[in-house]
């Protein structure tokens, strides 16, 4: 384990949220940092625009919040500044981080998915200007991103022990037998085979679709008191098929012991334990398992076990958090980490 760093991370913090929020990697990557004994600085860019503009118009903000930024670092004087998703600060004050501070590391992490093709511009445009990006594609999809400048890594949704808290495989008194929530409906057509399975399904299990079909969309304490009466949950991201992607709803049903049904596309059969997932290649395929495992409620259990068991010891916020910022600090991995078996610490492909 390194010794303790300075760590600043721009992130946005819901902090306008009050509370009400989201699941955020964002967060679990700043409560590794600190498990992991690293001295960790937020800044979150919205929320610091909104305070600086007038009348709280936060495009009025964004001079004043790269600004704030570049003075937060010369007052933390940080070893590495992450920059996760923070579109309001420019490439120019990342620049100037490094300029004032060569011995600092100025990394990206982006969790959002590349067939969005504002994101693979987003990651294009970091690239140029900071040493590492972190993308949660699998490397071998991140090949576009090479030879622009920074240096190339793939990065995990992990769980975290303070907030996949639930052990549901442990249970068999759950109201909910299948969970899906969405509040995205940009590039994916999901939803049409969401709809075909609220109807096939109707007479058979209690299935929420939160956020779809005239059921509200849950947030903070709401999301935590569905996910703590379900069963199982459809991992399903608006478009299949990239490695080793998904959103981070993987993390956060498995890491509450909830059986997922997700995709055989992104290959995480490469990447899990056998019997933790359940992979479908096909909505018929999907819909017939889904009835197996809930007429199977011992085999749900298990296999949910062996998910959660697996998340919480290979794919926790401390072994996340240290991996990036040893990869983004040059330092030898301490770990064996298993979602970078095919990665060099120089980020290349073994």
């Amino acid at each position: 384990m390194p010794q303790p760093k300075r760590v600043l991370h721009i992130a946005y913090q819901q902090l306008r949220r009050y509370g009400k929020t989201r699941v955020s990697w964002a967060q679990k990557l700043t409560f590794g940092l600190i498990k992991n004994d690293h001295y960790t600085q937020g800044f979150s860019d919205r929320d610091v625009a909104a305070f600086e503009a007038p009348f709280g118009i936060r495009d009025l903000g964004v001079k004043s919040a790269n600004k704030r930024l570049l003075e937060t670092v010369e007052a933390f004087e940080p070893d590495l500044v992450i920059a996760g998703h923070c579109d309001m600060i420019s490439n120019d004050t990342l620049t100037t981080i490094k300029r004032r501070l060569p011995a600092c590391g100025v990394i990206h992490c982006n969790n959002d998915p590349l067939f969005v093709p504002s994101n693979v511009e987003r990651i294009k445009h970091r690239a140029s200007v900071v040493d590492a990006i972190f993308v949660s594609t699998g490397r071998r999809e991140l090949k576009i991103f090479e030879g622009i400048g920074a240096r190339v890594y793939h990065m995990p949704n992990p769980v975290d022990a303070a907030i996949e808290t639930l052990d549901n495989s442990q249970r068999t008194d759950l109201p909910i037998d299948l969970l899906f929530c969405s509040n995205s409906n940009d590039f994916t057509q999901r939803l049409e085979m969401i709809k075909r399975f609220k109807e096939a399904l109707a007479d058979e299990m209690n299935f929420k679709t939160f956020g779809s079909f005239g059921e509200a969309p849950v947030w903070g304490r709401d999301y935590d008191r569905a996910l703590a009466n379900t069963k199982m949950g459809l991992n399903l991201n608006r478009q299949e098929g990239d490695y080793w992607y998904s959103s981070a709803r993987m993390a956060q049903l498995a890491g509450n012991g909830i059986l997922q049904f997700t995709s055989a596309k992104p290959r995480f059969d490469e990447l899990l334990p056998p019997e933790s997932a359940v992979y479908f290649n096909d909505e018929d395929d999907l819909l017939r398992k889904i009835r197996e495992f809930h007429h199977d409620d011992a085999k749900r259990q298990a296999w949910a076990a062996c998910a959660r068991h697996f998340f919480h010891t290979e794919m926790n916020s401390r072994l996340y958090a240290q991996y990036i910022l040893e990869a983004a600090l040059q330092i030898p991995f301490s770990h064996d980490y298993v979602w970078a078996h095919d990665i060099n610490l120089d980020g290349s492909m073994k």
